[in-house]
């Protein structure tokens, strides 16, 4: 029995050695096999394992700026800040009271007070809290962290931002928070250039997050987009968006387009629209067309200059001889009338014809002198039925009729669809002694990362549809248009400038033939100035403003021309012309006085200079030493403009009554303020009120009162008292 219980006990030990070895030997295996293959189940560990332990994390390229011509940016990427909670029991850190944290929270970040209870006790580690609590400037963080809520953190994001909010906004477009798409303007027109490229970096880190010590990192650069210098004058661009309010408030037109060009280069200075929209809050947009590019419609009489200039150029033109006005035949069944319900002025000259803005007058300079075909040869030498090539996207190429009627029609300004912007082009060869200018918003583009401008633009002559006398005359004959004893647009004569242009009122077809109705129409005016050596060509078109019985369509249309080209003319410092009488030696740029260069002298000294220039110093702050100043050293300004001196990041707010907009401009340029404003002429009123404590993160809102209206409330307030009085007097 002993010999047979060995006999056992020797056998379940090789048995149980055997399994053994068995077993060692599988999982030897398979830990070789994993040591090899370092793979389970088609796992590859180490990348779990890198995955697990490596962080990683983005690095951002910032999207190029977009400035003005004076270098204001007018698009920028700003640092925003997204609120989260962490909610891990123990982290230093975390949420101690999330009912509490709702409650108070709630209202900041604008969510229900129980779903933000739902999130601060959900079993995360960290959570979101919401659209509300993304992209929050710097002082809604502050805000927020002066709530003193445990738990509560904030990480930067990049943001879009847009400083003077409605600003040419479908000149700029917009950048869509939730996908970073470009949509509209420049921002998607150029977004290759703009848009800048993310890199990464990974290291190790240990269990905690925290990076593990001699780990090595591994960087992929980002760089940023290109940077946008624009055209367009700021100075020139405000004038033209108060304006455009003033007329959308008290007229609420349907639509309304503007644009300002240099006659002599083709740079835009100013374009809008309304309806408008404040890129930062896109999302209340109605109006995605930027009309003065994408929008072609019947241009009403605003083409009678072209008809003439192609007239006068093609040697079929003689402004002394007469015709029947009123009504005209052509022959084809149909009857062309002047405006006066085809009343018209008797016999008059072709000369009066643009001065009374005669329908039949011009359909005859086609039917009867030069044809069809030599109308629309010098037309399309204007560039009318083609893009005019401008950076901006989505450019209509319009619409040319081509019979023999339709010819007549154009003449006058129907049947063909034109855009504002081809009118800007045309109307440069007119300004500019027959020599046409191809507009363009892009001034140059440079490339941040190594400080080189890639692009830069230049004037691009587009053609030379007539000749130099043959402009001339033209201009002549749109000044008699504006000042003659029966011009038809008196309304848009500006003090101290003559004017060169022609009224526009387009019919707007409809199912039923055209729209009919005493504000029922697109009116407009073109013009030029000053008239014997254009430098501005402006163009400004209301569609059917709500207009009183006794109002014409020429008083919101000059409203907006009248205030761009007064106030254009001080921003550009040309001259006031020598004589009030049309048609004689106009203005000339120069005379304006050199800034001297003040930055880094001491306070008292810096306003004494600027003093002895006989300009105007506004000191910013209490530091000893002027840090900077606007404008800028070198740059030509008028007698007695302000010169902002900024010594210190805040000040005392000044009262701005009295200032005008372009007082306003420069001091947001010099303060890096925010300014919202609303009418036009000068400030009658600020949100901030003088000697408050200000700094460059703040944003005020100015009221502008013209001085005509000052009057009226002045007169009305007068009339008021002097009533007041006699019932007191009666009583």
């Amino acid at each position: 029995m002993g010999l047979l219980k060995r006999t056992t006990i020797i056998s379940r030990a090789f048995l149980l050695f055997g399994l053994a070895a068995i077993i060692i030997a599988v999982l030897g295996g398979r830990f070789l096999f994993v040591q090899v293959s370092k793979e389970i189940d088609d796992v590859d560990l180490e990348t779990l394992a890198n995955e697990r332990w490596t962080n990683n994390e983005p690095l951002h390229g910032e999207r190029g700026a977009i400035y003005a011509s004076n270098g204001e940016a007018i698009a920028e990427e700003v640092t925003s800040y997204t609120a989260f909670a962490v909610l891990e029991d123990g982290y230093e850190g975390a949420i101690d009271d999330p009912e509490g944290t709702a409650q108070t929270l709630a209202p900041y970040i604008d969510m229900e007070e129980a779903r933000l209870a739902e999130l601060l006790t959900s079993d995360q580690f960290q959570v979101e809290l919401g659209s509300g609590a993304r992209q929050l400037s710097y002082e809604e963080r502050e805000e927020i962290e002066d709530l003193g809520l445990e738990g509560i953190h904030f990480r930067p994001e990049p943001k879009r931002y847009y400083p003077n909010q409605a600003f040419a906004s479908h000149v700029l477009g917009y950048i869509d928070r939730g996908s970073d798409e470009a949509i509209m303007g420049l921002e998607a027109a150029l977004d290759e250039e703009l848009e800048g490229g993310g890199g990464s970096m990974s290291y190790q880190v240990a269990r905690n997050g925290v990076p593990l010590p001699g780990s090595d990192e591994e960087i992929t650069d980002a760089y940023d987009g290109s940077d946008v210098g624009l055209t367009l004058d700021s100075n020139i661009q405000l004038a033209l968006e108060q304006a455009m309010t003033s007329v959308d408030d008290e007229y609420n037109p349907e639509r309304m387009n503007a644009i300002v060009a240099n006659a002599k280069t083709g740079e835009i200075l100013a374009m809008s629209n309304r309806p408008d929209f404040n890129p930062n809050n896109y999302e209340d947009i109605t109006n995605h067309t930027n009309f003065t590019v994408s929008d072609h419609y019947e241009p009403g009489s605003t083409f009678k200059m072209f008809t003439m200039a192609a007239a006068i150029e093609s040697g079929e033109y003689d402004g002394d001889e007469e015709f029947e006005s009123g009504t005209y035949d052509p022959g084809y069944d149909v009857t062309i009338s002047d405006h006066n319900d085809g009343e018209g002025w008797g016999e008059i000259t072709f000369d009066e014809a643009m001065e009374r803005s005669s329908n039949v007058g011009f359909s005859k300079l086609v039917n009867e002198k030069m044809g069809a075909d030599t109308l629309y040869e010098y037309l399309d030498r204007f560039g009318f039925g083609r893009e005019t090539g401008i950076e901006l996207p989505n450019e209509a190429a319009g619409l040319m009729s081509e019979s023999d009627l339709d010819a007549m029609y154009t003449a006058f300004g129907q049947s063909s669809a034109v855009t504002p912007i081809q009118q800007i082009q045309a109307a440069t060869a007119i300004a500019n002694d027959g020599q046409m200018m191809q507009p363009y918003i892009v001034d140059r583009i440079e490339n941040s990362n190594v400080n080189e401008t890639v692009y830069e633009s230049e004037p691009v002559l587009a053609g030379e549809p007539i000749s130099e006398e043959t402009a001339k005359e033209v201009r002549e004959q749109l000044v008699e248009a504006v000042y003659g004893e029966n011009g038809t647009g008196g309304a848009f004569q500006v003090d101290d400038m003559t004017i060169a242009g022609k009224t526009g009122t387009a019919q707007i077809p409809s199912e039923n033939g055209y729209l009919s109705g005493h504000d029922q129409n697109i009116f407009s005016f073109l013009g030029m100035a000053p008239a014997d050596d254009p430098e501005i060509v402006t163009y400004v078109a209301v569609d059917r403003p709500n207009l009183s019985a006794d109002e014409s369509g020429t008083q919101p249309v000059s409203t907006i021309f009248n205030t761009v080209m007064h106030q254009s003319m001080q921003y550009l410092q040309l001259q006031p012309d020598e004589s009030s009488v049309h048609g004689e030696e106009g203005s000339s740029e120069g005379g304006g006085i050199e800034v001297e260069d003040v930055t880094g002298d001491r306070a008292e000294q810096a306003a004494e200079t600027v003093s002895e220039q006989n300009l105007e110093p506004i000191i910013l702050g209490e530091g000893n030493r002027i840090e900077h100043q606007y404008p800028f050293a070198e740059e030509d300004v008028i007698d007695g403009e302000k010169i902002f001196l900024v010594s210190d990041d805040s000040w005392e707010m000044p009262d701005m009554t009295g200032w005008s907009a372009r007082d306003v401009v420069k001091f947001s340029t010099a303060t890096g303020m925010n300014i919202d404003h609303s009418g036009t002429g000068y400030v009658s009123d600020q949100s901030l009120e003088a000697g408050s404590e200000a700094g460059s993160h703040d944003s005020v809102t100015v009221e502008f009162v013209h001085p005509d209206d000052e009057e009226e409330t002045d007169a009305e307030e007068e009339s008021d008292e002097q009533e007041e009085q006699e019932e007191t007097d009666e009583d």
